[in-house]
């Protein structure tokens, strides 16, 4: 068992952040401690890493919400569950959707980039007096 400050300083999530996603339903940890106080187990911590993730993924916590609604996670034929089907259809569209989004910023960086080494070219060009 883990008090909230072990757990942020363990996954870097604020504890406001962590007050918050608790608030949205994202995150349930036990209240087991003297006046109220939460403790996270180690399935909160593998939580909070798989939150984290479809974060940096870019999705929204909306998205996040739906994606973690079964709190389950389903790697194989033979453990899926009734119902499973559908929540990995969702999951597929949630996540194709998303690579949709990082390819188009990814296109947009990488014209950045060209961009930017353009401009460096170019001024290096201007301080060695070359054409």
């Amino acid at each position: 068992m883990y008090t909230i400050g072990q757990v942020v300083e363990m996954t870097g999530f604020g504890h406001d952040t962590l007050r918050y996603y608790e608030k949205i339903g994202l995150l349930m940890p036990q209240r087991k401690r003297p006046r109220g106080a939460r403790v996270f187990n180690d399935d909160d911590l593998r939580l909070l890493s798989g939150l984290k993730c479809l974060k940096r993924l870019g999705l929204s916590l909306e998205e996040i919400k739906t994606f973690t609604s079964t709190k389950r996670c389903v790697t194989d034929r033979l453990s899926m569950n009734d119902g499973d089907e559908a929540v990995l259809r969702e999951r597929i569209v949630l996540l194709k959707d998303n690579l949709v989004r990082m390819e188009t910023q990814r296109r947009e960086l990488d014209e950045l980039i060209d961009r930017t080494k353009n401009n460096i070219r170019m001024y290096n060009e201007l301080l060695d007096g070359t054409p």
